[in-house]
């Protein structure tokens, strides 16, 4: 049997040389912690800094040279769409829309990835509590103690763990995680922008196409009425003997020409509001609105200078994300090649067959620091750093990409517009002509038998083409100017 005496005079012994390992341990950890906020003073991972993408003579938008930051694309969508029918469907689009639901549960999961990288940077820690039925073995308990002959029992074992675990962010490997998520999000944000200002130049064009078409249906209508009264003219100069069978056929074919426009403009009303009704996630319906001649048609076009593409411009902005986003994860990955540092804790207590004074037994518990250094995972990360490498590259490119179309939306917008208004004079002037001329030639009709019929067909088609293609212009130009918003980046503000 073991002597009381004895198991207390060890039990002091055990008591001391803990008390000499904690206090030796507080140092070593004391000392790993200052090593560590040195070393992640030098930490090797590089600062973000925005690339140089616009051309270096900043002729980023063809034909047009200004200082001016000026821009429409700082401009709100209510002052830029004047329409109350057109402001009520583009608050509706982005109420409803699909696409932009869409790009929202993006940005929902992309904080979600940002607060989980956070967290990583953040200790770990996990209390355990137990309870064990257990039946001791008489081997067991001689192999420990052979001066003890107690016999095999059944007993309750209760116990309460800790863990904690640390990953020192020495090389700044968790930090760039960080900002990569956060780029991520950003670009998310972004995207969702993008997907705004496109939609809600869908529904400007869509809305002005569908006035259009109105204005082409009424002028349709109107000539179909004209020529069905000129019709009855005609057979009262064929009963004078003035015109002939022939004429009044022509009439009748001229007549039905301008009816058989009117199906496929109706088609096209149709089409274009089951269109627009998507965009505002309804089922194809009617969309109620104003007429082409209420529009305001916006003179003054201020395009500000390129570099304000990069702030204004939504697509891009993500772009730019992509590229921070690829340019953290490279930082992330060149970190791999050095040796990660761990600090690890565990303890608890621990009693056996009752819970009385559970917390006033010994405490007992470990503190561990590990440093985990790649030696044969060295070619993994290798290659692993090469595919971030590959992807921060494509992201560049992607940006220079995005910055170069953007240029060519606005060059295309800018040119578009102002080809619209030299056809719309030149149209106005086409229109006023052949008008006069449907004029003079029916006049004619009533007095000289010399004029030819075909000449007042050919001029009444030539003036619908023309209005026709009048409403198509002003179109143009309607259309232009929206694109032009949406090229500089308006739309989201």
């Amino acid at each position: 049997m073991v002597k009381l005496p004895e198991i207390r005079r060890q039990e002091k012994i055990l008591s001391v040389r803990v008390s000499l390992i904690q206090k030796n341990s507080l140092r070593f950890f004391a000392a790993l912690l200052l090593a560590t906020g040195l070393l992640q003073g030098c930490g090797i991972a590089k600062k973000y800094k925005q690339p140089d993408v616009l051309p270096r003579e900043g002729a980023l938008y063809r034909g047009v040279t200004t200082t001016d930051t000026t821009t429409l694309a700082a401009i709100p969508w209510q002052s830029f769409f004047p329409d109350p029918q057109l402001q009520q469907l583009i608050r509706r689009g982005i109420d409803s829309n699909l696409n932009l639901r869409i790009a929202v549960v993006r940005i929902e999961a992309a904080q979600a990835t940002l607060r989980q990288a956070r967290l990583a940077i953040l200790p770990t820690l996990s209390i355990n509590p137990e309870v064990r039925r257990a039946r001791g073995s008489l081997a067991q308990i001689r192999a420990n103690n052979p001066n003890i002959t107690l016999q095999p029992s059944d007993y309750t074992l209760y116990s309460l763990l800790g863990n904690a675990s640390w990953e020192v962010d020495i090389w700044g490997k968790l930090r760039s995680a960080r900002r990569a998520a956060l780029a991520a999000l950003q670009q998310s944000a972004a995207y969702r922008l993008a997907v705004q200002t496109q939609l809600i130049s869908d529904i400007a064009n869509s809305y002005y196409a569908l006035l259009a078409y109105d204005d082409q249906l009424r002028i349709t209508q109107v000539t179909i009425d004209n020529r069905r009264n000129f019709l009855e003219t005609v057979r009262k100069l064929k009963e004078a003997a003035v015109l002939t069978g022939a004429d009044i056929a022509q009439s009748e074919a001229n007549l039905y020409a301008a009816e058989a426009t009117l199906p496929q403009i109706k088609q096209s009303i149709r089409e274009t509001e089951n269109a627009l009704s998507i965009l505002l996630a309804l089922p194809p319906d009617t969309i109620y609105r104003t007429t082409l001649a209420q529009q305001g048609m916006g003179d003054s076009l201020f395009t500000g200078v390129p570099a304000q593409l990069l702030a204004y411009r939504p697509d891009v902005l993500q772009a730019e994300y992509g590229l921070r986003n690829a340019f953290e994860l490279t930082n992330a990955a060149r970190a791999n090649f050095y040796p990660q540092l761990t600090l690890s804790a565990n303890g608890g207590y621990a009693t056996a067959n009752s819970l009385t004074g559970f917390f006033n037994q010994t405490f007992y518990g470990a503190l561990v620091a590990g440093v985990a250094a790649p030696i044969l995972n060295r070619g993994l990360y290798r290659q692993q750093y090469r595919l971030a490498q590959a992807q921060q590259e494509e992201a560049y490119l992607q940006f220079r990409n995005v910055v170069l179309n953007a240029g060519r939306e606005v060059s295309d917008a800018l040119y578009s517009r102002q080809m619209a208004d030299e056809k719309a004079l030149a149209r106005t002037r086409q229109i006023e002509s052949l008008t006069r001329a449907v004029d003079y030639t029916k006049k004619l009709l009533n007095y000289t038998a010399a004029t030819n019929y075909n000449d007042v067909l050919l001029a009444e088609q030539n003036l619908l083409s023309a209005q026709l293609s009048g409403v198509s212009d002003t179109l143009q130009h309607l259309q232009a100017r929206v694109d032009l918003y949406r090229a500089l980046g308006g739309g989201w503000r």
